[in-house]
C-alpha cells in the first residue's frame, strides 16, 4: 500500500490524562502518523491540544441551540430543586440533552472539516460513543467508516459483573444495531471482544478486524520517579482505576499473608495501588493504615509518572473483575509489555490478556484466589532475592501491538 493514505479521525478526547481510553486513542493516532499517513483529528476534548505533525481541530460546543438550553435547564432543576430527571429523560429519549447537543456539535464540525479523506475512523471513550452516533446522520461517509469499539455496548450487554440496565438501554441497543448495519468495518482492541459483540449484534459479523491497543513508539519523555517509589525494592505495582468491579481486597489480603510467611520481606516488599479507587477507598484505608508496605495513591497520578513507575517496578499487576470472562484488553497492557517486567495477572481463566500471554504463562491466578495469589507473590519474591526475576521478554506480543502490525491491518481494509 502506498504511503500517505488520508484519515479523518473523530474522537471524544485526545487528552491522555483524562482516561485510559484517551491514551489508547492517541497511541493509535500517533502510530498511523508514524506509518506515513495523513491524519486530521476532530476531537471534543473542549481544550486545545496539539499532537506533533497532526492537524487537530478542537470541536466547539454549540451554545445557541435548543438542546444546549434544555441541558442547562436540567442542571438548574437538579441543583436548585434536588430533582433528578436524568433517568426519566434517558428512558424516554435514550440519551441526555447534553448528549444530543454534543452530537450536533460534532456533526457540524464534520460538515465543516471533512475533506474527502480515504477513511473515517470513529474513536470514543467510556460509554459515550458520540462519534459513532453522529456518523449515522452522514450516510455519504458510511462506505469509508471504520467504527472502533473499545468496550462492549451498552452496559446491559457487558459480561458479569459489569452488566446493568442503564436508563435508555433499549434505545441504546437500537442505536448500536444501526451502527452495526451501516459501518463498513468495525475494529476492536481484542479478539474476545469481537466475538462477544458479534454474539450480540448479528450485523457486525464479517466486518470485524482487531486493532489492539498500541505500543506508542515515539514517546521520549523521561519523568522523575515520585519520592515514595524506590526502584531498589521489590515493588508490585497496580496502575489503573480500581473501579467497583475490580476487587482489590483478595490482592491486599494475599500480600499481607506473603509478608506473614516471609517476614524478611517487610523491609523490601511494597505493593502500590496507583490511580482512582473512590469506590473502595473507605474500606481500603482501615486495612492499610498501619501497613507501610502498601501504598494507595490519593486519586489521579500523572500519565508520565505512571509510565516511569511501570518501567522501574519489579512486577506489574493486571487486575480484572471476578467473573467467567474478561473480553477487555486493558489500556495499560501495552505499557506493561514495553516495560518488560513480569506481569502478575489476576482475572478469569478466559480473558484477552491471558489469551495473549498464553495458558502456560506462570504468574497467573484468579482474582479471588487469595492463596494462589500469595503463592505467586512468594515465587516472584524468591526469584527477585536471588536476581533471577527474568524480564517478560515477549517480542511476539510487542510485534502484535506494534505499528507494523497496524500497517498490515490497514493494508487489509484498504484492499477490501
Amino acid at each position: 500500500m502506498n504511503k500517505g493514505v488520508n484519515f479523518l479521525i473523530i474522537t471524544d478526547s485526545i487528552d491522555v490524562n483524562d482516561s485510559s481510553g484517551s491514551k489508547a486513542n492517541v497511541a493509535i493516532i500517533k502510530n498511523l502518523l508514524d506509518l506515513g499517513h495523513n491524519i486530521s483529528v476532530l476531537h471534543y476534548t473542549k481544550k486545545n491540544i496539539d499532537l506533533n505533525g497532526i492537524h487537530c481541530i478542537n470541536i466547539k460546543e454549540r451554545r445557541n441551540s435548543l438542546m444546549f438550553l434544555l441541558s442547562r435547564f436540567q442542571r438548574v432543576i437538579t441543583r436548585h430543586f434536588n430533582i433528578d430527571i436524568h433517568k426519566y429523560l434517558e428512558n424516554t429519549f435514550g440519551f441526555s440533552f447534553t448528549y444530543f447537543n454534543d452530537s450536533k456539535s460534532i456533526s457540524k464540525a464534520i460538515v465543516t472539516h471533512y475533506n474527502n479523506e480515504d477513511f473515517v475512523i470513529t474513536l470514543s471513550k467510556g460509554a459515550s460513543f458520540r462519534p459513532h452516533y453522529v456518523m449515522l446522520s452522514h450516510p455519504q461517509l458510511h462506505k469509508k467508516w471504520l467504527a472502533y469499539i473499545h468496550d462492549p455496548y451498552p452496559f446491559s450487554y457487558y459480561p458479569k459483573p459489569y452488566d446493568w440496565n442503564e436508563p435508555g438501554y433499549k434505545q441504546k441497543i437500537k442505536f448500536f444495531k444501526k451502527v452495526a448495519k451501516t459501518c463498513k468495518w468495525v475494529a476492536y482492541p481484542s479478539l474476545l471482544l469481537q466475538e462477544w459483540m458479534e454474539g450480540k449484534f448479528e450485523s457486525f459479523k464479517g466486518k470485524g478486524i482487531v486493532i489492539p491497543h498500541q505500543i506508542e513508539t515515539i514517546r521520549t519523555i523521561e519523568t522523575q520517579l515520585p519520592n515514595y517509589f524506590k526502584p531498589s525494592k521489590f515493588n508490585l505495582l497496580h496502575a489503573g482505576n480500581l473501579m467497583k468491579q475490580r476487587d482489590p481486597f483478595p490482592l491486599i489480603q494475599a500480600f499481607k499473608l506473603f509478608l506473614d510467611a516471609v517476614p524478611e520481606a517487610e523491609n523490601t516488599a511494597r505493593l502500590f495501588l496507583i490511580g482512582s479507587a473512590s469506590y473502595h477507598e473507605k474500606e481500603i484505608w482501615p486495612q492499610i493504615k498501619n501497613t507501610e508496605q502498601i501504598h494507595l495513591s490519593r486519586g489521579y497520578v500523572g500519565y508520565d509518572e505512571v509510565l516511569a513507575m511501570q518501567k522501574n517496578t519489579s512486577v506489574n499487576i493486571i487486575l480484572e473483575a471476578i467473573g467467567k470472562i474478561s473480553p477487555f484488553l486493558p489500556g495499560k497492557f501495552p505499557h506493561c509489555i514495553i516495560a518488560n517486567k513480569p506481569i502478575l495477572l489476576l482475572g478469569p481463566t478466559k480473558s484477552e490478556t491471558r489469551r495473549l500471554l498464553g495458558d502456560n504463562y506462570p504468574y497467573y491466578a484468579q482474582a479471588n484466589d487469595v492463596q494462589h495469589i500469595k503463592k505467586q507473590i512468594c515465587a516472584l519474591y524468591a526469584n527477585w532475592t536471588i536476581d533471577r526475576l527474568q524480564e517478560l521478554d515477549r517480542p511476539d506480543i510487542e510485534q502484535y501491538l506494534s505499528k507494523e502490525h497496524l500497517a498490515r491491518v490497514i493494508t487489509h481494509i484498504h484492499k477490501s
